[in-house]
């Protein structure tokens, strides 16, 4: 399992569109982050910065990641979705999301991972 954080900005004109959109999110968009082995997925707010945290359960992230890119849904979601956001300048290579280091996590009592 690999677990992921990013981060974006919200645009703060577009808040309520971003929320409406996100109390009712597609079930198509839903099943195609689970055929892309998503689990665990939530984003937060924190002003206008939203914080998201997920799960990868898969064997290919490179290649589940190209499925999920490539599924017509999930493309029009990224149409409504993508103008209510700022990336942050130093997003790197990813599409929209700066992706987070992570630099600890609380394993298991006896020291055993969850992985």
């Amino acid at each position: 399992m690999k677990r992921l954080a990013q981060t974006i900005r919200l645009r703060p004109e577009h808040r309520e569109e971003y929320l409406r959109l996100h109390s009712a999110v597609w079930p198509g968009v839903e099943a195609a982050l689970h055929r892309a082995q998503v689990r665990n997925f939530s984003i937060f707010l924190h002003g206008d910065v939203l914080f998201a945290y997920l799960e990868y359960h898969g064997e290919d992230f490179d290649a589940d990641m190209a499925v999920l890119e490539a599924d017509p849904e999930t493309q029009e979601w990224w149409k409504l979705t993508d103008p209510c956001q700022e990336p942050w300048p130093d997003r790197g290579d990813s599409r929209q999301w700066t992706e987070l280091t992570q630099v600890w996590h609380l394993s298991e009592p006896g020291g055993h991972t969850a992985d």
